[in-house]
């Protein structure tokens, strides 16, 4: 068993280990999902701190998990409900992660009287939001560096 992880605010000194978190994500956590090519279009190089920066602080809730030895993961829900960020490292996949970063986004979307959550998501995180409850609306094929990529058009009906 790992140790413990621990949900918190994203703060700006994240920004560097959020930006390698992703590109260590996309290369290796989508492997079996993603071609190389793929990958290498989505991530070509690890992004800078100061760019993932204003990702996090454009969000409306901005969260990380942590464990001893760094980040885990992160989420970002923006402010019409739009689930934008959603990565977890490699090593980390199966542990918990995703699905407690969710249920802190979720309840955050709830108490902010959102009612529909929504996001492309990738092959990988279909299956997770999949048995979160949402449902796939449509499937898409955007385009990054020249290469086509699949991702779904996802949502959840959070009002009862």
């Amino acid at each position: 068993m790992t140790s413990a992880i621990r949900i918190r605010l994203f703060r700006p000194e994240d920004a560097d280990a959020a930006a390698r978190l992703f590109f260590e994500s996309v290369r290796a956590g989508a492997g079996d999902q993603y071609s190389e090519e793929q990958r290498a279009a989505w991530a070509p190089e690890v992004p800078s701190g100061d760019d993932w920066l204003g990702k996090f602080t454009a969000a409306e809730v901005a969260l990380v998990a942590e464990d001893k030895a760094g980040l885990t993961g992160f989420m970002t829900l923006m402010a019409d409900g739009y689930l934008d960020l959603a990565y977890v490292r490699p090593d980390c996949i199966g542990r918990g992660v995703a699905k407690a970063l969710y249920g802190r986004i979720e309840a955050e979307a709830q108490q902010r009287q959102v009612s529909e959550l929504t996001s492309d998501a990738s092959v990988l995180a279909r299956t997770f939001f999949e048995r979160q409850g949402w449902e796939v609306l449509a499937e898409q094929h955007p385009v990054r560096g020249g290469v086509e990529m699949t991702n779904y058009k996802m949502r959840k009906l959070l009002s009862e």
